[in-house]
């Protein structure tokens, strides 16, 4: 059973991109949008938490749907990384301490992304099947 398991790796990369995208989508969403409504989240604006809204919808877009994706995750990746040290880092070496453990994990999450590809259920796997 397990020895077949790696048979569905491509896939899996495409659902690790596609819902990581959704999950960081949220987060723009919710910043620029106002949906959901989250306690405590600034309004879009000329603050690093009001910029960071506008990044994170059009990467979460793109993310989702698989365009651009190695340049759109290395930029998320590296977003998260300044947003860590930003928002995060000086709050404490643990990033369970931090609060800083979700963005951390996102800009791992981007790396791989970004270095794997993404995956064959994406625009990029179809504009490069086109002749």
């Amino acid at each position: 059973m397990f020895d077949r398991a790696s048979d569905w790796r491509p896939q899996l990369l495409s659902v690790l991109r596609i819902m990581s995208g959704l999950l960081f989508l949220q987060h723009g969403t919710a910043k620029v949008l106002g949906f959901p409504a989250v306690e405590g989240v600034p309004p879009p604006g000329l603050s690093l938490p009001g910029l960071s809204g506008p990044l994170e919808l059009i990467f979460g877009v793109l993310l989702v749907l698989g365009l651009f994706t190695r340049p759109v995750a290395f930029l998320s990746a590296g977003f998260c990384a300044v947003g860590y040290w930003i928002a995060h880092g000086m709050g404490g070496f643990y990033p369970i301490l931090n609060g800083g453990e979700l963005i951390a994990l996102y800009c791992f999450v981007f790396l791989y992304i970004f270095t794997a590809g993404p995956g064959p259920w994406s625009l990029d796997a179809a504009l490069r099947k086109r002749p």
